[in-house]
């Protein structure tokens, strides 16, 4: 069985590609970031995708983990990564789902899909996933481990396409069912008449 995706050329235009309308930004992580909230920049319109003034760099090594929580279930179908042509731009992606707050060590466990990657400067590699297993994601983690021989990784644009429905919140309610009523519990207070003389 092997983990590996093919990339294919991403036909299909900006539409498909807007789940990152439906990234919860506020909860957004990206570990090892050189630039702090530099990691949420990179998800943005895929009409937006040439903007090189926007991207995010590794800090100590190599290695890049985004934590993604959505803001409901996504269906997800695929992931575009932008980065340059040189051996900066990342060599391995590793997708994980909903393990919220995912660590470095935590990438040690097996990915539910891995991918290795070419480079690419346009945003038109689209590397499909495995819909059976990501079609119930709530929060998605993506790691990259390593570049193609450079210090640093840095990307431009990360792209996901996919589905999105609103999430259903189940709560628990508990009630408390009285077999007979309790007459304690059904005290009237007394009413007593008050008199008005007028004189």
């Amino acid at each position: 069985c092997c983990c590996c995706g093919e990339a294919a050329v991403g036909g299909d235009g900006g539409a498909a590609w807007g789940l990152y309308l439906r990234i919860d930004r506020q909860r957004l992580q990206c570990l090892n970031e050189r630039r702090e909230g530099s990691g949420a920049l990179v998800f943005r319109a895929w009409e937006e995708r040439g903007d090189r003034a926007q991207f995010v760099e590794s800090d100590d090594d190599e290695e890049l983990l985004f934590n993604i929580p959505f803001t409901g279930n996504v269906k997800l179908k695929g992931v575009i990564v932008m980065g340059e042509d040189d051996g900066t731009h990342p060599a391995e992606m590793r997708l994980f789902k909903n393990i919220p707050h995912m660590s470095f060590d935590d990438t040690a466990r097996e990915p539910d899909q891995m991918f290795s990657l070419n480079r690419d400067l346009t945003g038109e590699l689209e590397y499909p996933t495995k819909i059976a297993r990501f079609s119930n994601v709530s929060y998605l983690s993506i790691h990259f481990p390593k570049n193609f021989g450079a210090e640093t990784t840095k990307i431009f644009y990360i792209g996901l396409k996919g589905e999105w429905t609103e999430a259903h919140r189940h709560e628990v309610t508990i009630c408390n069912y009285e077999a007979s009523a309790n007459p304690a519990d059904h005290k009237l207070e007394q009413i007593t008449p008050q008199t008005h003389f007028i004189s």
